[in-house]
């Protein structure tokens, strides 16, 4: 009698002491810190300038709320890629002339956003997110393609380091390896940004944005 009601006993508590490690396990995490690969397609809106891809990374945080609700702050870097523009005809501008020429430069880009994250039943072993992040951004690539204009001639009106306003808005998803580690395959966000264009009006940039790495949560 005392054996069957010890093996009874016992059976409780590991069914307890289970239940309530699964429970652990499926609870979110409060926050997290991500390592990413970038990948940025950017239109630099420029005539006679394809668009650039940008390589680069970065990394980040996000504080949870809740089970769905979090802020997150985002920080990447990109290294340089070639702009090139090919002049067949003096251009005159309200800025300033292009000459006829072939003109190069280098150019990278910075990226800071922050904004909202939201999960998207979120399930222990994978964890959807949808997200709108706002801040700023910067590069050289404007500049240094003017210098080269008018180093070959051009009377363009250089403008300095800019700083604009830069959205994301796109979404990814996690697959949790553990409670404390996740691999994020994939994440894609519609990226735009204002930078003021020396060479035309146009001050809007459409760009497209693929990141993936890992996550450590907590």
């Amino acid at each position: 009698m005392k054996f069957t009601s010890a093996v009874l006993i016992g059976i409780v508590l590991l069914l307890g002491t289970i239940a309530f490690a699964q429970q652990q396990q499926a609870a979110p995490s409060k926050g997290e810190v991500f390592i990413e690969y970038s990948y940025l397609r950017f239109n630099p809106t420029i005539p006679q300038v394809r668009n650039r891809s940008f390589n680069g990374g970065g990394g980040g945080f996000t504080f949870f709320l809740g089970k769905y609700f979090g802020i997150k702050g985002e920080f990447m870097g990109y290294a340089s890629t070639t702009f090139t523009k090919v002049v067949t005809a003096p251009i005159v501008t309200t800025r300033g002339t292009i000459p006829v020429g072939v003109f190069s430069s280098q150019g990278n880009m910075f990226t800071y956003l922050f904004g909202p994250v939201i999960r998207l039943f979120p399930t222990s072993k994978a964890t959807p997110f949808g997200e709108v992040l706002f801040g700023g951004s910067n590069t050289n690539g404007y500049t240094d393609l003017v210098k080269s204009i008018n180093a070959g001639g051009g009377t363009i009106t250089a403008t300095g380091t800019q700083h604009p306003f830069t959205m994301a808005v796109g979404g990814g998803l996690d697959l949790n390896v553990s409670q404390h580690f996740a691999v994020r395959p994939v994440e894609i966000d519609y990226l735009l940004t204002r930078y003021s264009n020396p060479l035309t009006s146009t001050n809007n940039q459409n760009n497209f944005c693929y990141l993936g790495g890992i996550a450590f949560k907590f």
